[in-house]
């Protein structure tokens, strides 16, 4: 098939009216690599599922929300040494060792072709995309967000399939995650403190961070409080309101704490004490100047179009020109 000709006119994008998008880069091609179906194997083109998927994601969320701003943020480093130096364990699991004695993060290699042509596809579409040495994306999205969120009436909307993200939900600042785990990115569940608060018991991005902090996450190698689950780190943050409080009372004698609770708690403390390092995200991370204001031209039309042939690519970012009102 034929790449359709791009174009080489270029309109002003619709006048934006509902905040800025913060796009968990790895989260989103990841969710594209897995539901996205390849096309028929031809060995003049490889594999494009994730970089088709992820770039209709964009579509698809500047389409409905029309943002003022879209940054697509990036993991400069997917286990950052300040977080294995507080607890080895983290993501240890999904370490992989290369011959040359590198260790790597545990990818698909059809998965681990496609990331470079997103960026240059980003590149090309003058798309933000927006990283810092040493950091995830995680931190990337905590310290945008922190800078610029103000009020409701200027939300900024975090876009991602990683739960760890709840811990910014602040209503007053007018932070919220569009969650795409369960329903997709065209019908994201909203997560604000109202939802927190229904579903876990805890007010606010700090109430999950503690949460998730005493309840673990295997996935990412932090172990939690041993035997405390979800059902238990709800009901004992529920009754003490944060994690400071809870781990007071376990050295409290006069407490409600059971003996067993008590001791659970007391044995973590090593753990409670760096895991606030590693589970929270840092909103210091070194990041200047982001312009995160849509496209109102092709970045690079040569590039564009060399991908759109060599990749047969030419659909997928006619959506994304077309959802940028790029004509």
């Amino acid at each position: 098939m034929q790449a359709r000709r791009l174009p080489t006119q270029h309109a002003s994008i619709v006048t934006p009216v509902t905040g800025v998008l913060l796009l968990d880069a790895s989260s989103l091609y990841f969710r594209a690599f897995y539901g996205v179906p390849e096309r028929p194997s031809n060995p003049q083109t490889p594999p494009t599922n994730a970089i088709r998927g992820f770039l209709d994601m964009i579509s698809s969320l500047i389409t409905h929300y029309t943002p003022e701003g879209l940054v697509v943020c990036w993991d400069e480093d997917w286990r950052p040494a300040f977080r294995v130096n507080a607890l080895p364990s983290y993501k240890a699991q999904r370490v992989r060792i290369t011959t040359e004695g590198i260790h790597e993060e545990d990818t698909p290699h059809n998965l681990t072709t496609q990331v470079p042509i997103i960026i240059q596809a980003l590149r090309a579409l003058g798309i933000p995309r927006i990283g810092a040495s040493g950091y995830e994306a995680d931190d990337v999205i905590a310290t945008l967000a922190h800078r610029w969120a103000t009020t409701p009436q200027h939300p900024i909307h975090v876009v991602t399939g990683d739960r760890d993200l709840f811990q910014l939900v602040d209503d007053t600042k007018g932070i919220d995650v569009l969650y795409t785990a369960r329903t997709g990115v065209r019908a994201p569940e909203l997560i604000n403190e109202t939802y927190l608060h229904t579903t876990y018991g805890i007010r606010g991005g700090r109430g999950y961070l503690d949460f998730a902090t005493l309840r673990g996450d295997p996935s990412d190698g932090l172990p939690g409080v041993r035997g405390i689950g979800e059902k238990t780190a709800r009901t004992l943050l529920e009754k003490h309101g944060s994690l400071a409080a809870l781990r007071a009372a376990a050295t409290d004698p006069n407490s409600e704490l059971t003996a067993t609770q008590r001791t659970r708690i007391t044995n973590a403390s090593d753990y409670l004490d760096t895991a606030a390092t590693v589970v929270a995200t840092a909103t210091d991370a070194p990041i200047g100047d982001v312009n995160p204001a849509l496209p109102r031209h092709i970045a690079d039309l040569r590039l564009l179009s060399d991908l759109a042939a060599r990749y047969r690519l030419a659909n997928t970012f006619d959506r994304l020109l077309a959802a940028c009102a790029i004509a």
